[in-house]
């Protein structure tokens, strides 16, 4: 049998074995356009909606993760992140909670920090505030809930991703979450950038030197590929939520104040986020019928963290035990948030 013969046998197995993402995706659209044609249709634009608008993130944070990788900084970043994990998880909630990426565009840079060594902890802390604001959203949320529900919603972001980071930190000092990501995520960049990374100084023009022009190549590619292939499972699943369940259900859910009102709020907040933009207008106008300003924070913070893109995000890279870990910081860490922004409202 000849070397290509192998090479495409072997190319064979991958596409075959490649991926139950990929294939969900096969199924879920086969399924629409046989069962429900025009919400395969609707889905198919709210997809390519949703990725055309993400594109610039995508396109900043497969490069940078592909650079890290090719010009050997990954080793750096890795020795300084665990130099001084107490610093660093701070650090990383602070910048989760300012920076302008949405919870899609930091995945491939999430990746690749797992890749490179940084510790759990620091990830973990840069996971759950990223997603519950940035700069943009700020100021949408201050035009829609005052400008001080979005001071209070970015000091919850921060202070989601440092409780998370450093009861991650507890966690693994007693032993847990010895092996966190899935298999094959913490070597995607392959033997070779392994070898290159290894006691060799960074080297920033890495395009000069072929063969870390081709780990670069590699690097952004596998990124990207398992970057979109989560996200458009996730945006297809998302479309069926946003045409099945309505703000008029949301708004059902949680009804106005009451004893129950922020667990419910937090609780509802998992399965009913949309996204931060149409979460805004619904949670304002559950606010005019009552709602408590305490309800509204945990929709907001809890729902952000664990909406599709953002939960299925975490998923594609670490194992069950870490994944439901973030999901019940995300809970109980808004809760807290919600009922300590409620006694102050009322003091």
């Amino acid at each position: 049998m000849s070397s290509v013969d192998l090479s495409l046998g072997r190319a064979a197995r991958r596409v075959v074995s490649l991926d139950r993402v990929f294939l969900a995706i096969a199924a879920l659209a086969l399924g629409l356009i046989v069962l429900l044609p025009d919400q395969a249709w609707r889905s198919a634009v709210f997809v390519g909606e949703s990725l055309l608008f993400i594109v610039p993130f995508l396109i900043m944070s497969v490069a940078v993760a592909g650079a890290a990788k090719a010009s050997g900084a990954d080793t750096i970043i890795g020795k300084v992140a665990s130099a001084k994990p107490s610093t660093i998880i701070l650090a990383a909630a602070v910048f989760g909670g300012l920076s302008p990426f949405c919870s899609c565009g930091v995945i491939p840079i999430i990746a690749a920090l797992l890749a490179m060594g940084v510790p759990l902890p620091a990830v973990m802390a840069f996971w759950l505030a990223s997603p519950v604001t940035d700069p943009a959203m700020f100021v949408l949320t201050a035009g829609a809930l005052g400008t001080e529900f979005a001071v209070v919603k970015t000091l919850t972001a921060v202070f989601l991703g440092v409780a998370g980071g450093y009861a991650t930190q507890m966690v693994l000092a007693a032993g847990g979450f010895a092996d966190p990501l899935r298999p094959g995520i913490a070597d995607r960049g392959g033997c070779a950038a392994k070898s290159m990374a290894k006691g060799s100084a960074i080297v920033w023009r890495f395009w000069d030197d072929p063969e870390r022009r081709a780990t670069f190549s590699r690097e952004a590619f596998n990124t990207g590929w398992f970057l979109l292939k989560w996200l458009t499972l996730a945006f297809i699943l998302e479309s069926l939520m946003v045409q099945y369940l309505p703000g008029e259900t949301v708004s059902q859910w949680l009804g106005t104040d009451s004893t129950w009102a922020i667990p419910m709020a937090v609780l509802v907040g998992v399965p009913a986020y949309l996204n931060g933009y149409a979460a805004l207008p619904l949670t304002a106008g559950l606010m005019d019928l009552g709602m408590a300003p305490g309800a509204a924070l945990g929709f907001l913070t809890a729902g952000g963290v664990t909406s599709i893109p953002a939960a299925m995000a975490v998923f594609a890279l670490v194992r069950w035990p870490v994944f439901l870990w973030y999901i019940a910081l995300a809970l109980v860490g808004s809760g807290i948030a919600a009922y300590a922004y409620q006694l102050w409202v009322l003091l």
